[in-house]
């Protein structure tokens, strides 16, 4: 999309759009189980779902959180499983992100609901 809406439409619509991004800070906290792999478990999801956005945004994620590469190639591994020769493709980009965030290099791109888009309207 040639223009960013999501400020415009997020600022319209707060109270709809902003549920995403207060779930995701609530699900992504360490609890019973630590919020690397519920972060790793978001993104075998959204690479099965084919979301290239959430597939960097989580990936940077799981990169900050600490997660091992080998960490990572294992939640790939059930991503492709589960979403067959197009999952395989879609798990590339997932670790074409986290190879480049080892080498240092910025990421840019987020999931669609950020949270710097929440700081206007709470």
């Amino acid at each position: 999309m040639p223009e960013d809406f999501y400020p415009e439409f997020r600022r319209l619509s707060p109270k709809v759009t902003g549920g995403l991004v207060r779930m995701r800070e609530e699900a992504f906290k360490d609890a019973a189980v630590p919020a690397k792999y519920k972060i790793l478990a978001a993104l075998v999801v959204v690479v099965v779902t084919k979301c290239e956005p959430c597939i960097r945004a989580y990936t940077k994620m799981a990169y900050q959180s600490g997660v091992t590469l080998a960490e990572l190639l294992d939640f790939l591994n059930v991503a492709i499983t589960e979403g067959g020769c197009p999952g395989e493709q879609w798990a590339l980009k997932a670790y074409q992100v986290y190879k480049e965030l080892q080498q240092g290099k910025q990421i840019e791109g987020d999931v669609c609901c950020k949270r710097e888009d929440m700081e206007d309207v709470k």
